[in-house]
């Protein structure tokens, strides 16, 4: 871990641009025995909070895989599709 050197600035803010290149944009912040912490975190809309409760577990894993097959363009052949056209 290298340690860079940082001063406040005439607002009491530090600029972290020094080592931001791979950090993410959020951070919970606290301070344990005079020590400042910033602790990486993401944010989930109200809407999706659902997906990441322990029960759900199954169901994120399902979707994971089928993100990760999509990128690897592995579809998966469910069968054909031609029983629900409608012929002329």
């Amino acid at each position: 871990m290298k340690k860079i050197h940082v001063k406040l600035d005439s607002r009491n803010r530090v600029c972290l641009t020094k080592i931001s290149k791979h950090l993410p944009s959020r951070f919970f912040a606290y301070e344990k025995s005079g020590t400042i912490i910033l602790e990486p975190c993401i944010e989930v809309p109200q809407s999706e909070v659902w997906l990441f409760e322990p029960e759900n577990k199954k169901i994120l894993q399902q979707i994971k895989e089928g993100l990760r097959d999509t990128k690897e363009k592995k579809l998966i052949n469910r069968g054909s599709f031609a029983k629900y056209l409608k012929s002329k």
